[in-house]
């Protein structure tokens, strides 16, 4: 039977996700990812050594969304390098799986297993203490893997960074190795309640980095809906625009 018309291919009582399976995957998570309805013209919405922002305040989803974001990339068969600045490796790995289950809910457990065992090669987790972090020793890890043939990454995701705790410079080093290698890096800002905003939008205390971001994004959360809007990098079209999010996916809500 043709890979394309086949729904679900069976062997030995096994139900596997056929090449249709996949496609529609992909449509799915394409049609309601947040970012491309906000206006981002390409799947990979950041340039080579382009630099993404999630800001929101703590408990809103920006974990939840660059997880949701990196699936996307693995699905495109791209990979993500996923730094954690405050979390182990089981707990990054098992929000992964969540996501991943939740988005693929329409096919059963057996298809959305096989399917995440086939992509999650596509996803590698590095942990820093978070005082331990610096740009020197990132780089120097990355390097390993790259000069080892072990991974070479599309997308980094940086979680956990201290925008409040730093100056312009180690985001500038940053800007230059995600440049130097090509790698479009994504990262979660937490913003505060209460803070003084510039006229762009922008937390008046992100304002000495903010140039170094081509997208910038913001979740807020109202009474028990998650909403998004972008605020650096839409086009014109998206001015003004805000999105619902369904909380299990982070994907744009849909009532079909």
């Amino acid at each position: 039977m043709p890979k394309d018309t086949a729904a679900l291919r069976r062997e030995k009582n096994i139900i596997h996700l056929t090449y249709k399976d996949i496609i529609m995957l992909k449509k799915e998570i394409n049609y309601r990812n947040p970012l491309m309805s906000l206006g981002y013209e390409s799947e990979d919405i950041l340039p080579d050594g382009g630099f993404g922002a999630v800001m929101a305040h703590a408990g809103v989803g920006k974990t939840a969304l660059l997880v949701q974001m990196a699936i996307n990339t693995m699905l495109r068969e791209k990979n993500v390098l996923h730094v954690s600045l405050h979390e182990a490796v089981g707990k990054v790995d098992v929000w992964y799986h969540e996501m991943f289950q939740n988005i693929a809910q329409a096919f059963n457990a057996a298809q959305v297993k096989e399917y995440w065992e086939k992509i999650q090669p596509r996803r590698f987790i590095m942990i820093f203490k978070v005082e331990n972090f610096s740009v020197p020793k990132l780089e120097e890890r990355l390097i390993e893997l790259m000069e080892q043939n072990i991974f070479r990454p599309h997308t980094m995701i940086i979680d956990g960074f201290k925008f409040d705790e730093v100056g312009r410079s180690p985001l500038a080093h940053l800007k230059e190795l995600a440049k130097k290698y090509s790698i479009r890096i994504w990262f979660t800002v937490h913003a505060h309640r209460h803070e003084n905003r510039a006229q762009n939008e922008l937390p008046v205390w992100f304002l000495h980095v903010a140039d170094l971001f081509e997208a910038i994004v913001e979740l807020a959360a109202r009474n028990e809906e998650i909403y998004i809007k972008a605020i650096q990098g839409k086009t014109a079209a998206a001015e003004g625009q805000t999105l619902l999010l369904d909380p299990a996916t982070m994907l744009v809500k849909t009532d079909r």
